[in-house]
Formats: C-alpha cells, sequence, structure tokens
C-alpha cells in the first residue's frame, strides 16, 4: 500500500518532525505546502526542493484572529488539497512541587498550542476535506506521552492527553467518510522540541530522526489510522493495553451512538 495524498499541508514544518516529514513526503512524489512561523525556514525548504514540488505560508498557529483568512487562502489557492497534517507543537518543565513559582500564562499557552490551536484547525479545514470527491487525511501528530504522562511535563501531557480523546472522537464520529483521521505516536525524538534542556542535551535523547521518520512512514504506507513508535517498558504490554484502551473505546462510542447519536 502506498501514501496516495499528493498536496500535502504540513503545519508545524521547520524543524524537527514536521521539517524531516515534509522532506520525505516530497522524496515520496507529494507536493508540500510547509507552514510556520521561521520564514528564513520556509524559504529554505521551498529553495531546497524547487517551487514544482514545495511552497510555504507564514502563519502563527496561535493567530486566532488570522486563522480563518489562513485557512480559506490555502483552500482556495490549492484546490487539490488532500491531507493536512497538523504537528506543531511546544514542550516545558514545570515544577508542580512549587505551585507559587508555576507561570499559570506560559502553561495554558502550552495547552492552547498543543491542543486548542489544533482543535480549531481540525474543524475549519475538515469541511474542505470531507466534501472533496476523492480520499482525503487529516494527520495529527501526538505522542505516548498522552496515556503515559511525563511527571516534569503536566502541560505538554496534558495537552496531548486531550488531543488523543479528540482525535479519537473525531475518527469515531467521522468513520465510513472519505476523511481518515490519523494520530501518530512519537517516542522520544532528537529534536528542537527539547531545547529547553539546552541543545546539546535536549537533541541528543531519544530516537533519531531519521529513523523515526521511516518506521512512521511503513505504518503510514500501511495504512494504519493510529502510528505508534517506540513505547515504554515492553512494546508488546504497551501496544497490548493501547489496544484494550482502544476497544474499550469502541464499545462505549457503540452505545452512545446507538442511543444519542440523533442528537448530534
Amino acid at each position: 500500500m502506498a501514501f496516495h495524498y499528493k498536496r500535502v499541508l504540513l503545519i508545524g514544518a521547520t524543524s524537527g518532525i514536521g521539517a524531516a516529514m515534509a522532506d520525505k513526503l516530497i522524496l515520496e512524489g507529494a507536493k508540500v505546502i510547509a507552514v510556520g512561523r521561521r520564514q528564513e525556514r520556509l524559504d529554505a525548504f521551498v529553495q531546497k526542493h524547487g517551487s514544482e514540488k514545495a511552497s510555504s505560508v507564514r502563519f502563527d498557529v496561535n493567530d486566532r484572529a488570522g486563522m480563518d483568512a489562513f485557512v480559506e487562502g490555502i483552500v482556495s489557492n490549492y484546490p487539490d488539497l488532500d491531507c493536512v497534517v497538523l504537528n506543531s507543537g511546544k514542550q516545558s518543565l514545570f515544577r508542580l512541587s512549587k505551585p507559587a513559582e508555576v507561570d499559570l500564562d506560559a502553561f495554558h499557552e502550552e495547552m492552547n498550542t498543543n491542543f486548542s490551536r489544533l482543535v480549531d484547525l481540525s474543524m475549519k479545514f475538515l469541511p474542505h476535506l470531507l466534501q472533496k470527491p476523492f480520499p482525503t487525511a487529516l494527520v495529527v501528530t501526538g505522542t505516548n506521552l498522552a496515556i503515559i504522562p511525563a511527571v516534569l511535563m503536566p502541560a505538554y501531557s496534558a495537552s496531548k492527553a486531550a488531543l488523543n480523546a479528540f482525535v479519537m472522537c473525531l475518527r469515531r464520529q467521522n468513520q465510513g467518510s472519505n476523511t481518515k483521521i490519523i494520530e501518530i505516536w512519537p517516542p522520544l525524538v532528537q529534536t528542537e522540541l527539547h531545547d529547553y534542556m539546552g541543545p546539546e542535551v535536549g537533541r541528543a535523547m531519544g530516537m533519531p530522526v531519521a529513523e523515526f521518520i521511516e518506521k512512521t512512514w511503513a505504518q503510514l504506507t500501511a495504512g494504519s489510522e493510529h502510528v505508534i513508535v517506540g513505547g515504554f517498558g515492553s512494546e508488546e504490554a504497551y501496544r497490548g493495553m493501547v489496544k484494550q484502551r482502544s476497544d474499550t473505546f469502541e464499545a462505549v462510542s457503540g452505545m452512545l451512538l446507538k442511543n444519542f447519536g440523533s442528537k448530534v
């Protein structure tokens, strides 16, 4: 099976997993619209791959006032858009044992960046994807920390747990549509996301990004809707826990949709 989507919007494409995935998509034959905040990196991406395969739009996902114009610009300029990848995010440490020192503005900004703004973008792009006369996809980058939180990263862990719950509901409610809802769970990957620990430390921890992309690509092309790379402890036990949770969700979803689906 192949990755069938040919015009991909990748939000959060200027570093780390997003930048590596953008390169991989183009290598595999897709045309990529890269989105991020850093214009110089967007320009470098287009120059690297050429304007026939790569284009870019500068946008900050936290710009709610400009989001409608951003979405309308994308769907108008790229009518062949068939895949939207939401990859933007941030991660910080919060010492909850010293609550008076917790920067609540920073905490909520991280929650909004990783969760609320991705909900906004999903809801704004999904109508355009659903009405296409061809298969489309919405891809969201989560994390294995969605169900096993990192004790020193409560905002990041909570935001990704919320994102996973949202994606599971989104996928189930749109089951049978022409839009596939895909979630990717990376392990710890060597990227700029962890620069708050110091670049020498943060970028040396975890799986090399190239290895992660290849393992992710293998699952994407196999048709997986939930791409899981790595895990905690025994990978078999971890995947079993994820499956049991998914099976329980499906059972509860069936009951709720049967009894209350007509009210939605």
